[in-house]
C-alpha cells in the first residue's frame, strides 16, 4: 500500500450499468484509505448518481456529446484542464479502458493508471498511461473493476469482499409498496432491440407469478410497451416516471427485479436486491453472480471481441424457466 497517495481520480464516463458496476470499488479503497480524497470523472448525465455516493469528495463532468458534436478536440481540452487546475492527484485510474476515457486521464494528469495493452478492445490507449494492469478482457467485468482499482493501489478485493460488500447508493427517496404480495421490478428497456425480453412473455411471467409486478420505463417507446404489458396482465402495473437517483430507490424497495442486460437491472446487484438478468447477444460476464444475483442465458454463442447487435435470441429463453428462477428466489422453492 502506498501511504503517499493522497488524492485518488477514478475516470469512467458512461455507461450507466458500467458506473454502478465501477462504484463498488469505492468502499474498499475506502477501507484501505481512509484518508484520502477521492474524485470522479464522467459524463454530465451520470453525475447525479455519482453525487449520491459518500465515498467520493467531488464529481466532474465532461459533455462529451457536445465535444462530438462540435468536432473540437480544443473544447475537450479546456473543460479537462480545469479539473486539473484545481487538482494534484498522485494517481488517476482509467477504469474504462477506451482511447477516449485515456486521452481524459492523460488530461487530467501524469500519474495515470489503466489496462495493458492485451486487457482492453481499444489497445492504443495504453500509450497514455504510466503504468499499467493486466487482466483478461474476457474476464468478468466486476472483476475487471475490482482489479485494475485494487492493483493500482496495491490491494486486494477478493470474492468474498465482493459477496458481502455494503449496499453502493444511498436511499434518497422512501417508497411504499403493498406487502400483501411480492414486489417485482421488470426492467424492459435496452439499448439495442436484441437485448430487450418480448413484452409477450413478460406478460406471461407476471400472470405465472402472480406477485405485484411493476414495469419500469425510460422512453415513451418504452412506456409504450409497458402499457401494453400492463394491459395484458391484471398484475402489473406502471411504475412511475423517475430520475436515476429516484429509479435507484425504487429498486432497492423491491423483493425482486427481472430485467435486460442494461444499466438499470445491474442496480439491483449494487443494492443486495436479488435478481434475475436475461442475456441474449450478451453473457453473464457482464454481472456479477451470487446466490441471489443470476443471469439467464440463450442458447447462442457469443464472441464478446466482436458483439452481433443482431443476435435476437434472448426471446429463445423459456418465461418458465425464469418463473422457477423466480420462486427460488422469492421463495426457497
Amino acid at each position: 500500500m502506498n501511504k503517499n497517495i493522497k488524492k485518488i481520480a477514478i475516470v469512467r464516463l458512461s455507461a450507466l450499468g458500467d458506473i454502478v458496476n465501477s462504484a463498488v470499488v469505492l468502499q474498499f479503497i475506502k477501507k484501505n484509505y481512509p484518508n484520502t480524497k477521492i474524485e470522479w470523472i464522467t459524463e454530465e448525465i451520470f453525475a447525479p448518481l455519482l453525487k449520491l455516493l459518500p465515498e467520493l469528495s467531488s464529481v466532474h463532468t465532461i459533455n462529451l456529446k457536445k465535444v462530438k458534436k462540435k468536432k473540437s478536440l480544443k473544447l475537450l481540452i479546456t473543460t479537462v484542464q480545469k479539473i486539473n487546475k484545481l487538482n494534484d492527484f498522485d494517481i488517476i485510474i482509467d477504469m474504462q479502458g477506451l482511447i477516449k476515457s485515456a486521452v481524459v486521464s492523460r488530461l487530467i494528469g501524469k500519474d495515470t493508471h489503466g489496462f495493458d495493452q492485451s486487457s482492453t478492445r481499444e489497445s492504443i490507449a495504453t500509450f497514455f498511461y504510466k503504468s499499467t494492469s493486466h487482466i483478461s478482457y474476457e474476464s468478468n467485468v466486476l472483476k475487471r473493476n475490482a482489479f485494475i482499482v485494487s492493483d493500482a493501489l496495491d490491494f486486494k478485493i477478493s470474492d468474498e469482499m465482493l459477496l458481502n460488500k455494503k449496499a453502493i447508493f444511498p436511499i434518497s427517496k422512501e417508497y411504499t409498496l403493498s406487502h400483501e404480495k411480492k414486489n417485482i421490478a421488470f426492467v424492459i428497456g435496452a439499448s439495442w432491440q436484441s437485448k430487450i425480453y418480448p413484452k409477450e412473455l413478460i406478460s406471461q411471467l407476471c400472470n405465472a407469478l402472480q406477485e405485484n409486478a411493476y414495469i419500469i420505463w425510460g422512453s415513451i417507446e418504452e412506456k409504450e410497451r409497458a402499457q401494453w404489458i400492463v394491459e395484458n396482465s391484471i398484475y402489473a402495473s406502471l411504475a412511475p416516471s423517475q430520475s436515476i437517483n429516484e429509479l435507484v430507490s425504487y429498486i432497492s424497495a423491491m423483493d425482486l427485479l427481472i430485467g435486460n442486460d442494461t444499466g438499470p437491472s445491474h442496480i439491483a446487484w449494487a443494492q443486495n436486491i436479488p435478481s434475475i438478468v436475461l442475456f441474449g447477444p450478451t453473457t453473464t460476464r457482464m454481472i456479477y453472480e451470487t446466490p441471489k444475483n443470476i443471469g439467464l442465458k440463450s442458447p447462442s454463442d457469443v464472441n464478446i471481441l466482436k458483439i452481433n447487435k443482431n443476435d435476437h435470441s434472448i426471446k429463445e429463453i423459456s418465461s418458465q424457466s425464469i418463473v422457477t428462477a423466480a420462486k427460488e428466489l422469492l421463495y426457497g422453492l
